[in-house]
């Protein structure tokens, strides 16, 4: 009796070895949702299987467009800028997965525009001044370079390859973008240039605004006439360097659209101050330099506006590095 026990045991154990090892029909297959590469990187997508020990994982591959992206094996091959849909299929046909591939090149600024540091009245001091342009106070920054031109959609598009624009055409200013957004986009032009592009300062803004130590004391940037360095008052924004620029030679910091700088909103104290960065904390960032719907204050060199990180429709933004 014992014996016939243990036979009927091991052929139990043997019965569930076999089924622990029974393979099944491919009944799914997934491979990544999202894909970045840079124009002539070469990435190997894998792709999972339901079950995970299915039998025939023989696939295919297919890319939507091979102008942009090729596909080979599940190696995938960056060619030009641009979005495209990669599909992995099962040996049957009865299986698919796609992947979303943007391929991008970041771009540098065209040029950047070295600022020497100095130190300015921060604030307002003109007949328009609000509450939170006061009180006029001293600050001193150290020298930087700020970008001549805000980021245009040409070179949004090379680094993240969508628009979410509501105005579109590549020398236009990118907008409708978060405070994160831009961080985004930094984040993937630093990782491909190995470089520290930022968001200014408030007080960086400012200082390159006024014209840095070459400053004329205007109220605009550029010029006390608003129309020859600003586009305001008009219904759609204009390309970058329409205008005329400031007298360090950079466009667009009065009007066209919104900038975000780096820091978070607080209200101006008297007290002098060296390379500030504003609170530590808070709900809302900081603005600058007017947009092309509203008038002519707002494009005002001291002119600064609090508003939360979510996307607005008239803001874009300019880099600044060491």
């Amino acid at each position: 009796m014992k014996y016939f026990i243990k036979i009927i045991a091991v052929v139990l154990l043997l019965t569930t070895a076999l089924n622990a090892c029974k393979k099944e029909p491919v009944q799914g297959v997934n491979i990544e949702s999202k894909l970045f590469i840079n124009v002539g990187e070469t990435v190997t997508l894998t792709p999972t299987f339901v079950p995970p020990n299915a039998y025939n994982k023989n696939v295919s591959w297919e890319s939507a467009n091979p102008d942009i992206a090729t596909v080979e094996n599940g190696k995938v091959t960056g060619i030009t800028i641009g979005r495209v849909i990669i599909k992995v299929i099962t040996e049957d046909g009865g299986r698919t997965a796609t992947c979303s591939v943007t391929v991008i090149q970041p771009i540098e600024p065209e040029e950047m525009i070295w600022v020497e540091g100095g130190t300015f009245m921060m604030g307002c001091n003109d007949d328009e001044c609000v509450a939170n342009e006061l009180p006029r106070h001293e600050v001193t920054v150290g020298g930087f370079h700020i970008s001549k031109y805000a980021v245009t959609q040409k070179e949004w598009k090379a680094a993240l390859g969508e628009i979410l624009s509501e105005h579109i055409g590549d020398n236009l200013p990118v907008h409708f973008l978060s405070w994160d957004d831009a961080q985004s986009y930094i984040d993937k032009l630093n990782a491909y240039t190995g470089k520290n592009y930022r968001l200014p300062t408030e007080a960086e803004w400012e200082y390159a605004a006024r014209g840095g130590n070459k400053s004329k004391g205007y109220k605009y940037s550029g010029s006390d006439s608003v129309g020859e360095v600003a586009v305001y008052g008009t219904v759609a924004p204009k390309p970058v360097g329409q205008k005329k620029p400031n007298e360090l030679g950079i466009y667009d910091m009065s009007g066209n659209m919104f900038e975000w700088c780096s820091d978070y909103f607080g209200y101006y104290t008297d007290m002098p101050q060296t390379n500030p960065s504003g609170p530590a904390t808070g709900s809302e960032r900081i603005v600058r330099g007017g947009a092309y719907y509203l008038n002519a204050n707002y494009s005002r060199v001291s002119s600064r506006l609090s508003v939360r990180q979510d996307r607005i429709f008239s803001v874009g933004f300019r880099l600044v590095h060491p």
